[in-house]
């Protein structure tokens, strides 16, 4: 299956410090991709890196087989929408009008919206299970309305790949297994998701492959079991990553002790 985003040694340098050392990455449509790791492991540079929003010091990110920096920026939010927890801060607008900012990539943000924008914005809210609260003032929602506002503005963007960074971030468990749902749902359409992911029980639940990142490189890629077997994750969190097969669950159940 070929690849929508696709980087190759791909680095980023903040003033004299490289953050980003030689990053290969692939990400396929309806794949979903847990980047994992430690803190300030340069996981949520990376995907401002592939998003065009940092400047690149070195090595190629391309989008739809086409290089990054040969993309207008709307025809680039129609490829790749990024959601970050901050941006569902406090705000005035309801989250109609908080998801239509996803059409402005198709419309600018003088144009009138079109039948078409309409039905996307409709469609967002429905599939985030929202639509109930689109008249509702963004700052009166509790965080996981919130996060599921922000996952619907990306959405309305109709991209190929939806970014995440720490998408669970302050999410209590009833909201975090209702957005990997959604997240699911959306996977389901060809969709692919490539998320920021702290819990690792949950990333290896969830995702198709981890990445894990580490100082500001890949240190092990491939199916959840694999990379958190791996001496590098060991290594890397500084713990003992023990599996336990749960009768009746398709997936493991992992238990972290401290001490590699």
């Amino acid at each position: 299956m070929s690849a929508i985003v696709e980087a190759r040694g791909l680095t980023v340098q903040r003033g004299a410090r490289e953050v980003l050392h030689g990053i290969d990455l692939d990400v396929a449509a309806g794949e979903a991709l847990a980047l994992v790791g430690p803190n300030a492991a340069g996981k949520s540079t990376l995907l401002r890196a592939l998003t065009g929003l940092l400047r690149t010091s070195g090595g190629t990110v391309a989008v739809g087989g086409r290089p990054l920096r040969s993309w207008s920026r709307d025809g680039l939010a129609r490829k790749l929408a990024l959601v970050t927890s901050e941006d569902e801060a406090v705000s005035p607008l309801t989250v109609r009008e908080r998801v239509a900012i996803g059409r402005y990539p198709y419309t600018g943000p003088f144009l009138p919206l079109r039948p078409a924008d309409h039905a996307a914005i409709a469609h967002a809210l429905a599939m985030t299970g929202i639509a109930a609260l689109a008249e509702r003032r963004v700052g009166t929602l509790s965080a996981g309305e919130r996060q599921l506002a922000a996952v619907a503005r990306g959405l309305a963007q109709e991209p190929q790949v939806l970014l995440l960074d720490e998408p669970a971030a302050h999410l209590d468990i009833g909201h975090q297994l209702a957005l990997f749902r959604v997240l699911d749902e959306i996977r389901a359409t060809g969709v692919a998701i490539l998320a920021v992911v702290h819990d690792l029980q949950r990333a290896s639940d969830w995702a198709d492959r981890l990445v894990l990142v580490a100082e500001g490189r890949i240190a092990a890629s491939g199916p959840p079991r694999e990379v958190l077997a791996s001496p590098a994750a060991a290594a890397i969190f500084a713990v003992r990553i023990e599996e336990h097969a749960v009768p009746g669950r398709t997936a493991p159940l992992y238990s972290f002790r401290e001490g590699s």
